[in-house]
């Protein structure tokens, strides 16, 4: 574990980023008080950039994660068959 002030990881954050890439924690302080963290990514977690922005939308309450029973997502059942669909489509393009 390491710890950097403020100003040496605004001076050097790609070294820093390195050491929590390669599986070190980097406690962030300012004025001798840890007030962050760099941790390596969890295990399993994506590295798209999505994935973080889901996070954030989850995080601030504008998006609640779905709730799986066991782990899985629940069946496909489709709201209506294909020809219906292009019947449909077929109409409203007519108007």
């Amino acid at each position: 574990m390491r710890s950097v002030g403020i100003k040496t990881l605004k001076n050097k954050l790609s070294e820093y980023i390195r050491f929590a890439a390669s599986g070190e924690t980097v406690l962030v302080t300012d004025r001798d008080r840890v007030v962050a963290e760099l941790i390596p990514p969890r295990e399993g977690k994506s590295s798209q950039v999505t994935d973080a922005l889901l996070a954030e939308a989850v995080r601030r309450g504008w998006l609640t994660p779905p709730t799986l029973a066991d782990g899985q997502p629940p069946p496909r059942s489709p709201v209506t068959s294909l020809d219906a669909l292009l019947t449909e489509l077929a109409a409203d393009r007519g108007r």
